[in-house]
């Protein structure tokens, strides 16, 4: 009777050790972020949404008042879009690597897929990374000391080791939602 009642306790602590959501508020998964989209002038263009998942972040970009075609979309390092969005400063790169998808083996975690604006200005899309994190504590978070910004470009991205994509139209500051 013992033995039993002890197996039955372990096997209770071992599942309490294994699972449950202690582990996933530490890992950030559900957490979530928005940044509200403005233009050089203040006026609202959108919002960008991010939710932590277990392997990455999920991106979804819902703007307005662009020109039609691609633009360069990034993650910013510093989140401030004041006074010409330079506060942004340049792309969230906290792992030290070069820009752009086809740049050597690896790319800063602020490089993400261009931004397609339809012929009536609006873009909408969902992109997934892997190389950021809500999570508070992690090195790869986008709430560092001065937090981070998403900027959108005027021209699409090179995605080369040279940023190319042009003056920055719209800028908004990532906020835990």
């Amino acid at each position: 009777m013992i033995t039993a009642l002890a197996a039955g306790l372990l096997a209770v602590l071992g599942l309490a050790a294994c699972g449950g959501d202690d582990g996933d508020e530490i890992a950030g998964v559900g957490q979530r972020a928005s940044a509200a989209i403005s233009g050089p002038d203040g006026s609202p263009m959108g919002t960008v949404t991010l939710e932590q998942g277990p392997n990455g972040v999920l991106i979804s970009a819902d703007v307005s008042g662009l020109t039609p075609g691609p633009h360069g979309f990034h993650i910013h390092d510093v989140g401030a879009c004041t006074p010409d969005f330079s506060a942004a400063g340049s792309h969230f790169a906290p792992s030290g690597h070069g820009h752009g998808f086809m740049y050597g083996d690896d790319q800063h975690a602020g490089d993400l897929p261009n931004l397609y604006a339809a012929s009536d200005g609006t873009a909408r899309a969902d992109v997934f990374t892997g190389k950021i994190t809500l999570a508070a504590d992690a090195d790869t978070t986008v709430f560092d000391a001065d937090g981070s910004a998403i900027i959108i470009h005027a021209q699409p991205d090179s995605y080369g080791a040279e940023p190319g994509a042009g003056d920055r139209v719209a800028c908004g500051v990532i906020e835990r939602s």
